[in-house]
């Protein structure tokens, strides 16, 4: 069946098959292609979308690529990076400044074909250095954005050249926090473009039932089970491709698990009926053994993924399976957020994305039937091959596990920038009737693509949850260096705070496993665990005000594809719970709720 199509030009942005997954949910098809393909290869799409980028700058250099694509009588929508380079071919000025994270308000301009349908005022999500000041001939701006009660103005948001059939966005429309972002995009496709919807999600599953079958042959594969949404759905997917009979799954308790996750999960896999060639080590003093010592983000990740093949290798030795593939529940952003694309930022390394697994990969030895979706996806194609409902909408847990929400530290105060820092932000919260402090720590983000590792601000305080927002989004926008927003759940508001030396022990994680259980079960006893996407509980080796040894952060958040997410608020009867439950453990020196949109904070710490 011939379908129309999509063209999205991956520039490197972390939000690339996001933008080609929202066509396809319209049942258009999308296919990603490269900056530089050959003109003709555009010929056949009904139009194209340019996605944003981490590493080329509109008016910087590196910007070369095929423009060429510019002399297609096609439809062509730009998208932050996209949109600068439209605005620049066509005689306009980008300026490097401007910048801005999170959620801004859209005020449309006249009555353009983009926002049929939309109110005149649209909640939209920006995230950008690079910013466009003026439209060249034949151009007009069709919508500028407004930043909460300050009024701020972003002026060329939303730029329109009817009679070229050029359009920019300066927001991420593909993101779920641009309220309606769908309904633009669906406006170019189906609207402005024409495309008929004819592409399926079981057109999906048929296409990958094939292609897993043509990459296994007459081998069998060796799945890495850890019992979570992904993993699930790849062994019932591999099932389907391959038979029961050649898919051994291999779950491992690495000592980082939740509390009885390992037994859950055995559990489960049985009741699925996915037991016939099940697996199980427990290979935690293994872990904790590569862990001891190690303090930094990325080489905790790396020796957690180096030791799960490690485990792997030595498992499938000892019952005669070493020969077999090994297969992985990975999902696009676990690819994208490690570099995994030419032009794309490394945000974090994800423990499937170490080097010994890039190199098996290259060696054709590892099978990912699931390496092009988002977890929204992966979720729809559970349930549409049977996969039981509590399994598929369980809270996505990292593989890493705890081990990427248990911080370590040299004990070394990071105070870089605080004496520009601290006054920038204390005065940003005053103007809410709220106090700050720039925390002596540091996490991962991600802004405008690139990765950043910068401090959190703690807020204390009594404000309303959109009042909090919008503090955090101001804090992001007038204040360099930090990339997440706290909000301090403890009595009284710190003065001091300071990292203590910490790695990765036993005593730790079973703290950890803790008050991440206290978490668990009161999401459950209020009702909210489905309507929270995941809700990660972060220990953090930071004495406050000379007491403690451990700053608990608990950050619930809402999203559909983890590339992008926003705080969810919780009620105030579980956030008293908790603030009892959590500051009564042993050694526990604070509680606060993360704040934090992604970008610019990663959904987890580290």
């Amino acid at each position: 069946m011939t379908h129309d199509a999509i063209a999205v030009v991956d520039f490197g942005g972390q939000y690339a098959h996001l933008i080609a997954t929202k066509i396809r949910r319209l049942r258009v098809l999308a296919e990603i292609r490269q900056p530089e393909d050959a003109t003709e290869l555009f010929t056949r799409y009904k139009g194209i979308i340019l996605s944003g980028s981490p590493s080329l700058s509109a008016f910087g250099q590196d910007s070369a690529y095929n423009t060429a694509l510019y002399d297609l009588d096609v439809p062509i929508l730009g998208f932050c990076f996209g949109h600068q380079e439209i605005a620049k071919h066509y005689g306009g000025t980008v300026v490097h400044g401007g910048r801005e994270w999170g959620p801004a308000d859209l005020q449309l301009i006249g009555d353009s074909p983009l926002f049929a349908g939309l109110a005149p005022v649209e909640r939209v999500f920006m995230s950008h250095f690079d910013s466009v000041t003026s439209v060249g001939p034949g151009f007009e701006e069709i919508g500028y954005t407004t930043l909460g009660a300050s009024g701020q103005s972003h002026r060329f948001a939303a730029i329109a050249s009817p009679a070229l059939r050029r359009y920019g966005f300066q927001f991420h429309p593909e993101v779920d926090d641009t309220v309606h972002g769908d309904e633009m995009i669906a406006n170019f496709v189906r609207g402005i473009c024409g495309c008929a919807p004819s592409w399926t999600m079981e057109r999906y599953v048929e296409e990958r039932v094939e292609q897993v079958r043509q990459q296994v042959g007459d081998q069998s594969v060796f799945l890495l089970a850890s019992g979570g949404v992904d993993s699930t759905v790849a062994a019932r997917l591999l099932g389907m491709a391959i038979g029961a009979d050649r898919l051994h799954l291999l779950h491992v308790d690495n000592g980082l698990m939740r509390k009885d996750e390992s037994r859950a999960v055995l559990e489960a896999f049985r009741a699925f009926g996915l037991d016939r060639n099940l697996h199980f080590v427990d290979a935690s003093d293994t872990f904790l053994a590569a862990l001891a010592g190690a303090v930094e983000p990325e080489q905790k990740r790396t020796i957690i993924g180096n030791t799960f093949i490690e485990v792997f290798e030595r498992e499938a030795r000892q019952r005669g399976i070493a020969h077999h593939l090994l297969g992985q529940g990975t999902i696009y952003p676990d690819t994208i957020e490690t570099g995994g694309t030419k032009r794309a930022d490394t945000i974090k390394t994800h423990h499937n994305r170490v080097p010994v697994i890039e190199q098996m990969i290259a060696q054709g030895r590892v099978v990912e039937p699931l390496a092009d979706l988002y977890k929204v996806e992966v979720r729809e194609l559970g349930e549409k091959i049977g996969i039981p409902h509590d399994l598929i909408w369980r809270h996505p847990f990292p593989g890493p596990g705890l081990g990427v929400r248990l911080l370590c530290s040299t004990g070394i105060e990071r105070r870089d920038g605080f004496d520009v820092m601290q006054p920038a932000v204390a005065a940003v919260a005053a103007r809410y009737g709220l106090t700050a402090m720039a925390l002596p720590i540091k996490s991962v983000g991600v802004k405008a693509d690139l990765r950043s590792y910068e401090h959190p601000v703690l807020l204390s305080g009594d404000a309303a949850w959109d009042t909090l927002l919008e503090v955090a989004g101001q804090m992001f926008k007038d204040v360099s260096g930090i990339n997440r927003c706290i909000w301090n759940l403890g009595l009284v508001a710190p003065t001091t705070a300071r990292p203590l030396p910490a790695t990765v022990t036993r005593a730790r994680l079973e703290l950890l496993r803790e008050a991440d259980h206290l978490v668990m079960e009161g999401l459950r006893r209020h009702g909210i665990y489905a309507d929270i996407w995941q809700c990660p509980t972060v220990l953090v080796p930071m004495e406050v005000d000379g007491r403690g040894q451990e700053f608990v952060i608990v950050r619930p958040i809402h999203s559909e594809r983890a590339m992008t997410a926003t705080p969810a608020p919780l009620p105030a009867a579980l956030c008293d719970e908790l603030r009892a439950q959590i500051l009564a453990l042993p050694g526990v020196s604070g509680l606060a709720l993360d704040v934090t949109t992604k970008p610019p904070g990663t959904i987890e710490w580290e």
